[in-house]
């Protein structure tokens, strides 16, 4: 399976807390719920539309995968490509510690190491795996080079002090977009995969500007 990264993105980089003022205010975050104003984008609906008609499996990290199973069995609207999904299809969790209590329809914790369960999972089957959201996951699995594809949905908002999907510490890659999309209210979306990090300098040849690759 290839292993897709879905994520919600503010102008400085910020995916955290984009549903809600509460969904996660760890670290003090208080700029939750900065998407929602663009959910009824005509481009949010047929973006976030699209992944879901993708989805095989879905993988999660447990405080994501616990925010989504408090909202998400709610939703029984058939019409709703991200519910029908979410509660429908297989759903792993990496966490260290039992599922316990209601579980959702669908989930198993994933055991032992996430990195080494994680490539398991994609030389199983064919389709995608798809992350949502689950920034520190999706750090640790960019940090392996697990990812083939990310999507990120970028909202004009900036909002300081936030996780990030790539932080300071993130490996150096480069990517090939190889889709994006515009609306009028200035979201953008771009699909992402990635490739070696290219770098070159500038440098005056025969009196020339010129790009010289490193």
């Amino acid at each position: 399976m290839r292993l897709t990264v879905h994520e919600f993105m503010t102008l400085d980089g910020v995916v955290q807390g984009p549903g809600a003022p509460d969904e996660d205010t760890s670290d003090g975050f208080t700029a939750g719920g900065w998407v929602v104003p663009f959910a009824d984008d005509p481009v949010f609906g047929e973006v976030v539309g699209g992944w879901f008609a993708r989805t095989t499996e879905l993988l999660f990290g447990r405080t994501t995968w616990e925010l989504m199973r408090a909202y998400w069995p709610q939703v029984t609207d058939a019409e709703n490509p991200a519910a029908v999904q979410l509660n429908g299809l297989p759903k792993h969790v990496v966490t260290s510690s039992p599922l316990g209590g209601e579980e959702w329809a669908g989930s198993r914790r994933v055991e032992g190491d996430a990195v080494t369960a994680v490539a398991a999972l994609k030389e199983r089957g064919e389709g995608e795996l798809q992350v949502h959201g689950c920034a520190r996951l999706a750090a640790t699995l960019h940090a392996a080079g697990l990812v083939d594809e990310y999507r990120l949905l970028v909202a004009p908002v900036t909002v300081g002090h936030g996780r990030r999907l790539f932080g300071t510490d993130a490996v150096p890659r480069g990517y090939d977009v190889v889709e994006h999309r515009s609306s009028e209210r200035g979201l953008t979306y771009l699909a992402l995969t990635p490739r070696p990090l290219e770098v070159a300098a500038a440098a005056v040849v025969d009196g020339k500007d010129v790009v010289v690759p490193v």
